[in-house]
């Protein structure tokens, strides 16, 4: 039962992380790569839809993305997206093409994408935070039925605990990770 409950927990907090990366892929570093803007909602026949699910982004270029949207009518909806994302970049087209392209990071910009990186570990972190205590009151509630002795219950309190430490240890190095390639040049 304790090591079900572990496992559990150990499968949340991996979601979490998990989350955390993907968001991460999202801000801009300096370098093009798909992963900048793929998941920017576009209005795809009155539905949100990500940008990856209704045009081919491409890379073709370190400091350029291209957008080839599968219906050619979808240039204005995405091109609107784009300037309301919060990437800071101005999309130009040819009719059939959306081209980005990615201008170097100024320093004030690197400060603000390092912000937005640890707002969102720390977001990441509360998320764990979370599962550590939801795996607590299941513990609780598991000793209260007497399905677990009091030294069970402390084990697996002190399990949880050095699993959440582990956690907040990895996405801390994920954000140290992501900030290092922000500040690269």
């Amino acid at each position: 039962m304790l090591n079900d409950l572990l496992s559990e927990t150990r499968g949340k907090m991996d979601k979490a992380l998990e989350v955390l990366v993907e968001d991460l892929k999202g801000l801009r570093t300096g370098r093009a790569s798909p992963s900048l803007v793929e998941r920017v909602m576009v209005e795809y026949y009155g539905a949100m839809t990500p940008l990856n699910q209704v045009a081919t982004i491409s890379a073709p270029e370190p400091r350029l993305l291209t957008i080839r949207p599968w219906d050619a009518k979808m240039i204005g909806p995405i091109e609107k997206a784009i300037l309301k994302s919060e990437l800071g970049l101005t999309p130009s087209n040819d009719g059939k093409l959306i081209r980005l392209t990615i201008p170097r990071l100024s320093e004030e910009r690197r400060t603000e994408l390092s912000k937005a990186v640890w707002r969102r570990i720390e977001e990441a972190k509360v998320a764990i935070r979370n599962c550590r205590r939801d795996a607590i009151e299941d513990l609780k509630s598991f000793q209260d039925e007497k399905l677990v002795s009091e030294d069970e219950f402390y084990r697996g309190r002190d399990e949880v605990q050095t699993l959440t430490d582990d956690y907040v240890k990895q996405a801390d190095e994920i954000g140290e990770r992501k900030e290092a390639e922000i500040r690269e040049v």
